[in-house]
């Protein structure tokens, strides 16, 4: 098994550290831990290791499933890699029904990079391209992808990193592929409570649906690594097995806190983390609009815009962007796109204030003495030209 480095965190490992903005984070800005008690008393496993019994009822029932049909994760990204694993390269029936064994993946891009290397290293994937500027899921381009050993459908909704949320009869067609052909469709849904009208989650819609998600991009917790799965109790069970492996138990101090975070401080956590974003994205699509840029407005709290003029590509433009300004943004190249960049504002707004009036300076700098733009560098992850995000 082999797998692709992962292109944005290793274009973060060589420019965030030393960066004074980080304006390419896809997150809310984090809350205060002293908000919530920090107090859960010994520090031992969580037993059982699939989490508290109680707890997954209750997160259960927002999915209308129960206890059994839910896993609590480290973060997003190990409900991802452990749904993949129940379900790809594997021949054996996840259920007695035989749904969702198979080596092949179905995946819409662009987005996050683990959504198709992770299957990739161990089966086959067929992606399926969003195309700008509506970047709209297309149900008749998914069926068409779809072969007899497909196991699952993967969709990012809404879409890192356009911005684009799906529309519900879009998803719902899709979710229906996924039942005419045995298949499963795994929806990362880690954005979706960003938005103000949130859709109903996929593990809702049905026996073949999967959601995952975290507590890290809409509640401002990414610290805890507290994720989960919701899906079918088969699928569940199997990679709660690879979980034995993997992190065995969810963090005792995360459960503790997503507990509070999940109930009667979440009307408030989630009112303040919509107030922040939309007033941002009001913001950012002002700059955008200044610079003479072009992006899909977005659901969440990362845009998709295209690259100023004067730079030959996103890679240019956002290396001479950290180089000069200090500002990490992601060059799009990493999603498959040379020419956009993402841009994230979450982060709290004096930051983003000041990374926008850096990033202004250096696109009017180059514009008014078209003068060239940082050399080429060696870079650590030009192997990698469409990955995913953080």
């Amino acid at each position: 098994m082999d797998i692709d480095p992962f292109g944005l965190e290793r274009w973060f490992a060589k420019y965030e550290h030393e960066a004074d903005v980080m304006l390419a984070e896809s997150g809310i800005r984090s809350l205060e831990a002293d908000r919530f008690d920090l107090d859960p008393g010994e520090l031992g496993y969580v037993i059982p290791t699939n989490g508290d019994p109680e707890f997954r009822a209750r997160v259960g029932e927002r999915y209308g499933r129960s206890a059994d049909e839910v896993l609590f994760t480290c973060g997003t990204q190990e409900a991802n890699f452990l749904t993949f694993l129940a379900l790809v390269g594997s021949d054996d029936p996840v259920g007695d029904d035989g749904v969702g064994s198979g080596s092949h993946a179905v995946v819409v891009t662009p987005t996050y990079q683990a959504l198709h290397a992770v299957p990739e290293a161990f089966g086959e994937v067929t992606r399926v391209e969003l195309s700008p500027p509506e970047w709209e899921l297309d149900p008749d381009a998914v069926a068409d992808a779809v072969r007899e050993d497909t196991a699952v459908i993967v969709v990012n909704n809404p879409n890192n990193p356009s911005g684009r949320y799906h529309d519900e009869d879009r998803i719902r067609a899709v979710y229906d592929l996924a039942v005419e052909n045995d298949a499963y469709l795994l929806c990362d849904e880690v954005y979706r409570l960003l938005s103000s009208d949130p859709h109903e989650p996929v593990a809702s819609l049905g026996a073949h649906g999967i959601s995952t998600t975290s507590l890290t991009k809409a509640y401002g917790l990414a610290g805890l690594r507290f994720g989960w799965i919701a899906g079918p109790e088969p699928v569940v069970e199997r990679a709660w097995q690879w979980k034995d492996y993997t992190t065995i138990s969810p963090s005792l101090l995360g459960q503790h806190v997503a507990e509070q975070a999940l109930g009667r401080r979440e009307e408030r956590i989630l009112s303040e983390n919509r107030e922040l974003a939309e007033k941002h994205r009001q913001r950012v699509a002002e700059w955008v609009d200044r610079h003479g840029l072009e992006w899909y407005d977005p659901v969440g709290v990362n845009g998709f815009p295209t690259i100023p003029d004067g730079f030959e590509d996103a890679r240019e433009f956002c290396r001479t962007v950290v180089e000069e300004a200090g500002v990490v943004l992601a060059p799009g190249d990493l999603f498959g796109y040379p020419d956009r960049f993402r841009i994230g504002f979450g982060l709290p707004t004096d930051e983003l204030e000041e990374g926008l009036d850096r990033v202004s300076g250096v696109i009017e700098a180059h514009a008014e003495d078209g003068t060239e733009t940082a050399e080429d560098a060696e870079t650590v992850d030009d192997a990698v030209p469409d990955g995913g995000s953080r």
